[in-house]
């Protein structure tokens, strides 16, 4: 038992010294659970019945063993309050720890405890501990929230909580523990409670809760597809609805195990989970706390089946950020992985969009982007594929190129453009000097343009110049009053205002100013002078 103590309790966490409080307990709804976030809440019903120490394993009788261990697991499902701290609270905690750590000794020890005497006892236990109401976290509600930035909230009861996540995990992959018989006491109701659990904000629940939930997916074989079903729900939530869950990295990362499995060839069931959960998690604006884990799984996709690169991509640039700078360089590395898994035949069928876009980002002012879309010839594999569809590729970042060469402010990206030059000129130089003549024309083209808008321009001013300080004082007496003048447009079925707008158009104005005691036609009004309609 010293043993266990140590491995368990012997750790200090310091991650974070923000703390909440209560747990699951006692088959007690989870409104009931007192939380320091809902307000001052009032444990004392479920404090009421004071907690009695048990004997331990070793001063109790082989034969009386089992039924002790029914009763240690009656004494554990009794909830505690984290928020009192008299002596009374933090005896009854205390023997509920030494309790909990008695029973993981005890199983650790000795064969034959998992059996259907025990099951309904072991889960309810487990369910009365873990099951509980997540309290929001303010800083959820407002747009401020990042959680990169937000420091996490930590369970107070994790003392209890620790040992409880330990002993489901050794349940759940003990070989005492037949799939056939369990599944009536883990249930998909029980499933689903545990997948709530994953939005806490405690990381070291999370991480517990991730193993556990990958131990049962391989173990308990009928749920498999019932457990993707439901991350499938908690995606879609978050990314159609709250935009804000706490565990999607984790879930991730089980999925990507779980992809990494898949039989191939894929069946249309996987390529729908690709492209309806899993891609559109890419438009999320906080992509950055789960990218890596989401990354892993489209690549994995891509790698078990090429063909769906195009799909992938095509998706990527759809949710491209416009004015999101770290996000475009996640981007960017997620593109990279992709096309290192893609062949020549494949790439051909995407290259021109996702060209396009990666000559923006070349283009892009910002020095982090520029530079990571460069970054995209120094891979050997990639610019292989560019060579063979250069007749494409060049004269879509042929401007960018040229632009960054000649202008670009950062040092670092001038040089990397200057490479990618020289690369494109000793790769294919009648190309380069044929896509140079093509956008030098292009300018001349454009700066002709440039000079007839700014004749045009020229000439409206002369004339300006040229009109009577007459007609440009009436302008300008109209433009000083307040009021100005009014028409109205109403909808076509409205013919009096459509002729009154026209006519209001059609008539030249009156080199008199308008005053207040200036007749006003039928044609234009003052906006005062228009009689409201009656409804």
């Amino acid at each position: 038992m010293s043993n266990m103590m140590k491995k368990l309790g012997g750790k200090r966490d310091s991650t974070s010294k923000i703390v909440r409080g209560g747990e699951g307990g006692g088959g007690e709804p989870a409104s009931a659970v007192p939380t320091k976030r809902d307000g001052p809440a009032v444990a004392s019903d479920l404090m009421a019945e004071k907690i009695e120490p048990l004997p331990s394993f070793k001063d109790t009788p082989a034969g009386e063993r089992q039924k002790l261990f029914i009763r240690k697991l009656h004494l554990c499902s009794k909830s505690m309050d984290f928020y009192e701290a008299n002596d009374n609270t933090q005896r009854d905690k205390e023997i509920k720890r030494l309790n909990l750590l008695e029973i993981m000794d005890y199983i650790n020890t000795t064969k034959g405890v998992f059996n259907e005497q025990t099951f309904s006892e072991i889960t309810a236990m487990i369910a009365s501990n873990l099951f509980r109401g997540l309290p929001p976290n303010p800083t959820h509600s407002t747009a401020a929230y990042d959680p990169d930035e937000d420091e996490p909230v930590l369970e107070a009861s994790w003392p209890h909580l620790q040992y409880v996540y330990e002993f489901l995990l050794r349940f759940v992959v003990s070989n005492e523990t037949d799939p056939k018989v369990v599944k009536k006491y883990i249930t998909q109701d029980f499933l689903v409670k545990l997948l709530d659990l994953f939005d806490s904000e405690d990381p070291r629940e999370r991480d517990y809760l991730k193993t556990i939930l990958h131990r049962i997916y391989g173990k308990f074989m009928p749920y498999r597809a019932f457990i993707r079903k439901s991350i499938n729900n908690i995606f879609y939530r978050f990314i159609y609805d709250t935009e804000r869950h706490n565990g999607i990295a984790e879930l991730l990362e089980i999925l990507g195990s779980i992809i990494n499995g898949f039989a191939l060839p894929l069946k249309d069931e996987h390529k729908q989970f690709l492209s309806n959960a899993l891609l559109p998690l890419h438009k999320v604006h906080h992509v950055s706390s789960y990218h890596q884990q989401l990354s892993y799984c489209v690549t994995q996709f891509v790698e078990k089946d090429p063909t769906l690169a195009d799909p992938v991509l095509q998706s990527i640039l759809q949710f491209w950020p416009l004015q999101f700078s770290a996000k475009e360089v996640l981007f960017l590395n997620e593109v990279e992985e992709i096309l290192e898994m893609v062949t020549a035949e494949h790439f051909k069928a995407f290259s021109e969009p996702l060209f396009k876009q990666i000559a923006i980002c070349v283009g892009s002012p910002h020095f982090q982007v520029a530079e990571r879309a460069l970054f995209l010839w120094n891979n050997e594999y990639i610019v292989g594929l560019i060579a063979q569809t250069r007749d494409m590729v060049l004269p879509i970042v042929f401007e960018s190129l040229y632009t960054n060469s000649r202008n670009h402010w950062n040092s670092t990206v001038h040089g990397l453009t200057c490479n990618v030059v020289k690369l494109f000129m000793e790769m294919d130089s009648a190309l380069f000097d044929e896509c140079s003549n093509t956008y030098r024309k292009k300018q001349e083209t454009r700066e002709k343009e440039m000079n007839a808008d700014m004749d045009v321009w020229n000439s409206m001013v002369a004339k300006a110049k040229q009109a009577s300080p007459r007609e440009f004082g009436k302008w300008e007496l109209i433009g000083e009053k307040g009021e100005g003048l009014y028409a109205t447009v109403s909808n076509a079925s409205d013919g009096i205002d459509d002729v009154t707008f026209q006519l209001a158009l059609a008539q030249p104005f009156s080199a008199q100013p308008f005053t207040s005691d200036s007749p006003t036609t039928d044609a234009l009004k003052r906006k005062s002078q228009i009689p409201l309609k009656k409804h």
